[in-house]
Order: C-alpha cells, then structure tokens, then sequence
C-alpha cells in the first residue's frame, strides 16, 4: 500500500482542524512510503503538544486506488473520505463518511510525567456498540477521564464480535493478548471483559454448526490470560460477563440468548467471583442488571437492543471501578 502523504494535527469541529497545529509525518525522514503486505508503518516522531484527552485528526492520502481487507469497523467516531490529496486542508472537502477505523492502529504518545496505561480488552461491550456516535461514551473512555488524576492512559482493545475462544471478527483474546496487552508500552494492568459471545454465538446465523463451549475450555482460556498477564508482572482485573436476555431478539440472530446459555453465563460468573484467579473483580453483571429480572439489563442500562450497555451504563461501569485496583495510591 503506498502512503502519497500524511499529516496529523488537532482536531477542530467535524472534519476541520485547529489552525497552526498541522504537523506533516515522515517516514525514515521520506515524506512518501510503502507498507508492505501484512506489515505496519510506524511514522517518525512528530513534534505536537497535546493535553489529556485530546482528539487528533489524522489524515493519510493515498495516491493509487486501495481495497481494504481489514478494518476496525466499530470506530464510534466519524472519519472523512474525498478526492485527492487533502492532507493539508484544514476542513476536509468529504464525498463520504464512516463511523469505520481504517488505516490508523495507534497513535503514541511521549508522556514523560505518565504513570503508565491501563488496557482494557473485550468484545462489543468494550469496544462500544451501544455508546452514542462522537461523544467518547464507551467505558473505558469514562475510565480515561476517572484515571487523568493519577496520570494514567487507557488503551481500548476491544473488538466487536471477539472471542476468547475462537477467531471471527477479529482474532481471539487467547492469540492476540500479546500484541493487543504485553506490547504496549507502559502498561501496568489490564481488564478483561470477554466471554459473551463464545456463549452466545452458537447456534445462531454467526455460528450454526457450533455447540456450546464447555465450561471447562472457557475456564482454561480465562487462566491463560491470567498467566500471561502475571508472567509480565500485570495485574489483571476480571469483569462478569453481563445480562443477555432479550439479546437482538426479533432478528435473524433471535436465538442468541437461550436458558442453556444463561446457564452456562451463571457458572462462569460464578468461577470469575470466586476462583481468585484474578487479582481482582469488577461485577459488571451485578452492576448492570435488572433487580427484578437478574438475567437483563437495567432498562436505564440498556441501549435498546439488551445486550450492550448505553451511554448510563458505559459511564456506570466506568465509575464501578476501583482505582485502588489499578493503581498505587
């Protein structure tokens, strides 16, 4: 894939940028690069002052047309698609839009003062399926903003539709712990919150020829994580896999939530409770469920479609975590 240009800057209003912050980005010192197939880029340092919680606006030309074959596809943030190169513009003549991350992995920044980062990994629920479009409302977002005091950054390594188990969308937790926790820099703990869909999927459109995962795999995968996370001095937090009942009920995927596999939720929440495998626990399920129907979500919760929490419930989760988990007072 050819990089024509590249220049990242803060970001403004919609696709504008705030004038006097547009930095070109150099690759090797060249200004023009190839990312071979399968490999990343990773750009020269690029000199810009940037305050906690800032947004940036990255903008990449590419000069010959470029299918995608992969793409995090559940951004929850608006990205800008037009003709030629606009790398310089400071609002971005669009043609189209995408709520689509394409192209950008990660961004790293120099935080010298920083007292290192928190990864939370998981499915949808981490990722934000259910948070409002352009407004940073997915939990560890509200984390982020909880953690600025202490110095700490957040990293989302959720990925809608991931698997502790199995690949599908995306890789499984079980395979891409190392490069989506160990490798990043700085990190001192992790969250997991992952299992859901291995329960759910099978049997509906997603997955119709899988059974069930025993119990016993899915504790074996957990205790994995748990390991690795340990083998690299991290402390790992637990979450319980949250209600599904109702779960995209009335479309295609309708037998997503079924008894048997309220039961098998049930046992593994349990085993996260109890087992002391991880160094702590956050009740996500206890937090966000219906009291006087325990295997929902809490409608003041619930996004609408009972499965991913809204934007109450993304910042309920956020809140529900105890600093003293994560970091040192």
């Amino acid at each position: 894939m050819q990089i024509g240009e590249a220049h990242v800057a803060v970001a403004g209003d919609g696709s504008k940028i705030v004038s006097g912050t547009d930095r070109v980005m150099t690759f090797g010192g060249r200004e023009k690069a190839i990312i071979p197939s399968g490999a990343s880029l990773t750009s020269d340092p690029v000199d810009l002052p940037v305050d906690a919680l800032s947004h940036l606006s990255v903008s990449v030309y590419l000069p010959q047309e470029t299918p995608l074959s992969t793409f995090h596809w559940d951004g929850k943030q608006t990205a800008y698609i037009g003709a030629g190169n606009q790398t310089t513009s400071e609002a971005f003549a669009t043609t189209q839009t995408t709520d689509a991350r394409i192209l950008l992995t990660e961004i790293l920044v120099d935080a010298p003062a920083n007292d290192g980062a928190i990864v939370a990994i998981g499915d949808s629920i981490t990722d934000g399926n259910g948070a409002s479009l352009d407004t940073d409302n997915r939990w560890p977002d509200f984390l982020a903003e909880r953690l600025v005091p202490k110095q700490m950054a957040v990293v989302n390594a959720g990925i809608s539709g991931a698997r502790l188990l199995d690949d599908a969308m995306g890789v499984k937790a079980s395979a891409r712990f190392s490069r989506d926790v160990l490798a990043q820099p700085g990190v001192k703990a992790v969250i997991l919150l992952i299992g859901i869909n291995d329960i759910s999927w099978p049997g509906t459109p997603f997955a119709p020829e899988k059974s069930l995962p025993s119990f016993e795999s899915l504790i074996s995968g957990y205790l994995q994580l748990a390991a690795q996370a340990h083998a690299h001095n991290l402390s790992i937090v637990g979450g319980t896999l949250t209600p599904f009942e109702g779960a995209l009920s009335g479309t295609p995927l309708d037998a997503y939530y079924t008894p048997e596999k309220e039961a098998l939720r049930q046992k593994v929440n349990s085993w996260i409770r109890t087992s002391g495998a991880f160094d702590a626990v956050v009740d996500f399920d206890l937090l966000l469920r219906d009291p006087s129907h325990p295997t929902r979500l809490l409608p003041e919760f619930d996004s609408g479609d009972h499965l991913h929490p809204g934007d109450n419930g993304n910042r309920a989760m956020a809140d529900a975590i105890d600093l003293n988990m994560l970091v040192k007072n």
